[in-house]
């Protein structure tokens, strides 16, 4: 059973856990934000004690240039299904999309969003990061991140926003289909480091693939979002001696 749970709450991201797995309640302000989440439930330690936690201020002039293997993306267009589960507004994907990095192919289960983006480069972040959550057969994560930069209206954004629901536990399947394919920049080039989930329990053992090359999105679909959800960003961790390397130029 604690197995499951597990997965469950990954299912659910580097996002927020399913709230029937755990009573505790955590925000990203006041008495349940993350200054407090390793003690507002054991299962949580991990938020506290944990030393390769997530998200990291990426300083470009430390991280390592290495042969990483490109990350090849097959994903597929599906119906939308999208979610506002009280701390994210989340897409979740049928099965059959996947990523291959070297030998290793993962699952993508789901997206989801975070306002201003939970990864900093070089002490900036950036007004939005989309996380899209892969796992393998073994069970162990990967996430691909997509930052989005303020600028033109985002085409790949437009299907997901004007179907985000306002209400925490609604869900909305719109009769349309949406690519995740789509979200992603045409340079693919990024950095990647061991970390952990960024919400509570806080999991490590994921791996990260943040993409160096950001998207747009307007100011109306920034605001758009954050009418729904003002700030989810946890804030960075410390790197604790973790190697930060990047492919590409």
């Amino acid at each position: 059973m604690r197995t499951l749970a597990i997965f469950a709450a990954a299912a659910f991201a580097v996002v927020p856990a399913i709230a029937a797995d755990h009573a505790a309640h955590w925000t990203y302000e006041g008495k349940g934000g993350p200054d407090k989440w390793g003690d507002l439930e054991k299962d949580f330690a991990g938020c506290k004690l944990g030393k390769e936690q997530s998200p990291i201020d990426i300083d470009t002039k430390a991280a390592a240039a290495a042969k990483l293997p490109k990350i090849e993306f097959a994903y597929k267009p599906v119906p939308l299904s999208v979610v506002n589960n009280g701390h994210t507004v989340q897409v979740n994907y049928d099965k059959g999309s996947t990523i291959k990095v070297g030998k290793d192919t993962y699952e993508l289960l789901q997206y989801h969003f975070h306002t201003p983006s939970e990864e900093k480069v070089d002490g900036k972040p950036y007004p939005l990061v989309a996380h899209l959550v892969h796992k393998n057969a073994e069970g162990k994560l990967a996430v691909v991140a997509v930052f989005f930069d303020k600028g033109a209206e985002n085409a790949a954004l437009k299907p997901v926003f004007s179907a985000m629901p306002a209400k925490a536990g609604e869900k909305k399947d719109p009769a349309v289909k949406v690519n995740a394919a789509d979200l992603l920049p045409a340079n693919g080039s990024y950095y990647t480091f061991k970390g952990s989930l960024t919400t509570p329990p806080c999991s490590e053992g994921v791996r990260w693939l943040v993409l160096k090359t950001p998207v747009t999105l307007s100011a109306e679909q920034g605001e758009a979002f954050r009418k729904i959800i003002p700030m989810n960003a946890r804030p960075v961790q410390p790197l604790n001696g973790r190697k930060v390397e990047y492919s590409g130029s």
